[in-house]
């Protein structure tokens, strides 16, 4: 096998919109600079996401310096949105379980209001360092998350990928593959492994970062959206029930708790520790 590089790097600045594709990204302990750090409400000021509203991937969430954001959309003005000052919170729930986050000005909830056609604000994680805990069950004390889905970083691997297209061309809905990458939203992708040989690690360096693998990552039906037209399918989900099952969860990718801070470049060698 050949030596296992970092292929891609991917930054999601709001929960659920489109995601980019920077050639390096800071990694802090609960995730990418940058990566989930904000997030759409809905008026229970729960968190919402494609699973909901699949159109949330046509929208786009560009970084700014400063930490802000500049939303823009089809059909509509795109908008900058600065970073709330933490004078006050309110809790927002993501998961089933309260979070503390700032709020954006009313001017971000009429942009994504009218978007979404619906009731909907922006909310910001202003101290990620103690908001909101990795679970217990697979972290080690004072481990945090962003507004990611419960760890701070995904890893998938193109040949995993390939691997599962494979399987999807044999199956009965082969006219919708072969599916890229972007359905399963990672951070890091990996090339240069052999199918499915993350399922055995526990721990891997990407660069000068090392990271702990914490659990393999469940799928949703987030997966069986395309990224570019927010149109639904039955793949890779049926294919993953037959093929990729643990503990009753359907998976792909594995989730990954950083070891210490660094930077990831595309091109970084990959050492898998252990």
């Amino acid at each position: 096998m050949p030596t296992p590089v970092l292929r891609s790097v991917h930054v999601h600045p709001v929960k659920a919109m489109r995601a980019l594709a920077p050639t390096e990204a800071e990694v802090q302990p609960w995730g990418l600079a940058g990566d989930r750090r904000w997030a759409v409400v809905d008026a229970s000021d729960k968190v919402v996401t494609q699973r909901r509203h699949p159109r949330m991937a046509l929208a786009t969430a560009e970084p700014l310096p400063d930490g802000g954001i500049t939303l823009s959309a089809s059909g509509h003005p795109p908008l900058t949105i600065e970073v709330p000052r933490p004078s006050s919170t309110v809790t927002v729930e993501i998961f089933d379980k309260p979070v503390e986050a700032v709020p954006a000005g009313p001017e971000a909830a009429d942009w994504l209001s009218a978007y979404l056609e619906g009731e909907f604000r922006l909310v910001h994680m202003d101290a990620p360092e103690h908001r909101r805990p990795v679970d217990p069950e697979y972290a080690l004390p004072g481990e945090t998350v962003s507004f990611a889905d419960g760890y701070p970083l995904l890893v998938a691997t193109t040949s995993s990928l390939d691997a599962l297209n494979s399987l999807i061309a044999q199956g009965d809905h082969a006219h919708e593959g072969p599916l890229p990458m972007n359905r399963f939203r990672p951070n890091l992708v990996i090339e240069g492994t052999a199918p499915w040989a993350e399922d055995g690690w526990t721990r891997l360096a990407v660069g000068e970062v090392t990271f702990r693998v914490a659990r393999p990552c469940g799928r949703c039906v987030v997966t069986t959206t395309n990224q570019v037209t927010a149109e639904r399918g039955k793949e890779p989900l049926r294919t993953l029930a037959r093929h990729r099952k643990s503990d009753g969860r359907v998976i792909f990718g594995q989730n990954l708790v950083p070891e210490h801070t660094g930077t990831v470049r595309v091109g970084d060698e990959v050492k898998i520790l252990d």
